[in-house]
């Protein structure tokens, strides 16, 4: 095993995590800043659409790694991918009360999701996750693929700068998270077959280079 389960509760590791979550807040607090100075322009149905949905997606993978990693200590992606998760929450939620949209997420505990199709697919993650390390990975794939997928056509929809910028930014991530997830694949021997991504698509993001991401 690649990252393995070696030293997940040793100081070092606990004390990357804190650094991360610290750079992570520094560079939400400058997004606000950087969206609070772009125009407040009219949105279309597409573009509501797919901020309200980005919001509630991230909340799943945001979720989910919690319950994983909760059961799964030693797979590190978890513990580590799960701020940033939140850091991309809150990235959406920025850009929702730029244009004063309505919080999906508003007042839900970890694991509750008002739209029932949502819920459904939050336990069924979790279930599927339980059940085993090699299923756990197969999840965190699945979720970054289906984050990568969702978000280029939610940029396809939209012309607004910020939200754009707001989009990459999480695609980035999520890229990266797919590598951190694959390689966990590649060293247990784990099978996976894409579900959101063509098989050449996933395996070009999954073996390129990690990329820089200010919500990492």
């Amino acid at each position: 095993m690649q990252e393995g389960a070696q030293g997940f509760f040793d100081d070092d590791h606990w004390a990357s995590v804190l650094d991360r979550d610290t750079h992570r807040v520094r560079h939400v607090a400058q997004m606000q800043e950087d969206i609070a100075r772009s125009p407040r322009e009219p949105l279309t149905a597409a573009e509501r659409e797919g901020l309200l949905l980005m919001r509630e997606e991230e909340k799943i993978a945001r979720d989910v790694y919690m319950a994983l990693g909760k059961r799964w200590g030693n797979i590190r992606p978890f513990s580590n991918i799960t701020g940033a998760e939140q850091a991309h929450m809150d990235a959406i939620l920025i850009l929702l009360q730029h244009y004063d949209l309505p919080d999906p997420a508003a007042g839900l505990a970890v694991g509750k999701f008002h739209n029932p199709e949502l819920q459904r697919l939050h336990d069924a993650l979790v279930q599927q996750g339980l059940r085993s390390q090699e299923e756990a990975i197969r999840v965190g794939l699945l979720i970054e693929e289906l984050d990568i997928d969702d978000l280029q056509k939610a940029a396809k929809q939209t012309d607004k700068a910020a939200i754009h910028a707001v989009y990459a930014e999480l695609e980035r991530g999520s890229r990266n998270h797919l590598r951190a997830f694959y390689r966990w694949k590649e060293g247990m021997g784990i099978s996976y077959q894409p579900q959101h991504l063509t098989p050449e698509l996933f395996k070009r993001l999954a073996l390129s280079p990690h990329e820089d991401c200010v919500l990492e």
